[in-house]
């Protein structure tokens, strides 16, 4: 059963600029750039009736294109073990209203859908529960505090699944939707 999301893909330029980041921290597992992408709602294990319920009706969302732009990292952790390195994308209005629009459609359609404030980024690595990461990750954070990249347009948004391939998950592009008036 393919696990479902829904995201703003990133442009190859943006995801070369973020490549240069991903360096220096041991058991790291690097995220490849063509997987690089800024989540709106994740839906999970959906098939059947509600995926293409999802699929059609995240057509119905109209709005415009709108500027992205990246300003910094931060680490995701549960406790003190880091989950995630990732580079913070700036909030904007029109990014707060497409996320709670697609958001919104995926419940209509019978997803339960996570409930945690949502924090826009580009997930650059994720780390294993045993993970040694000692200062490297202080080293990181100050080394690329006042990283910049973009803006780029955000002119369309996706719908992915995500499947497990031999080199980690593979993210497929199921459906894109415009964003025009």
């Amino acid at each position: 059963m393919p696990r479902l999301f829904i995201a703003l893909p990133v442009p190859e330029d943006i995801a070369e600029e973020l490549t240069h980041l991903q360096a220096g921290v041991p058991d790291a597992r690097w995220v490849p750039p063509e997987n690089f992408h800024v989540t709106l709602c994740f839906a999970g294990e959906v098939q059947g009736g509600p995926m293409r319920d999802l699929e059609e009706e995240l057509s119905d969302i109209a709005g415009p294109p709108f500027s992205v732009a990246i300003a910094g990292v931060d680490q995701f952790s549960s406790g003190k073990q880091p989950k995630a390195l990732v580079a913070l994308v700036e909030n904007s209005d029109r990014l707060d209203w497409l996320q709670q629009k697609v958001t919104t459609v995926a419940r209509n359609c019978g997803i339960e859908v996570e409930r945690r404030k949502f924090r826009p980024h580009v997930t650059l690595a994720r780390f294993s529960s045993h993970a040694e990461t000692g200062h490297h990750i202080a080293q990181f954070m100050a080394s690329f505090s006042t990283f910049k990249a973009g803006p780029w347009i955000a002119d369309h948004f996706a719908l992915y699944s995500s499947r497990a391939g031999s080199e980690g998950r593979a993210y497929i592009e199921e459906a894109a939707y415009d964003l025009t008036f």
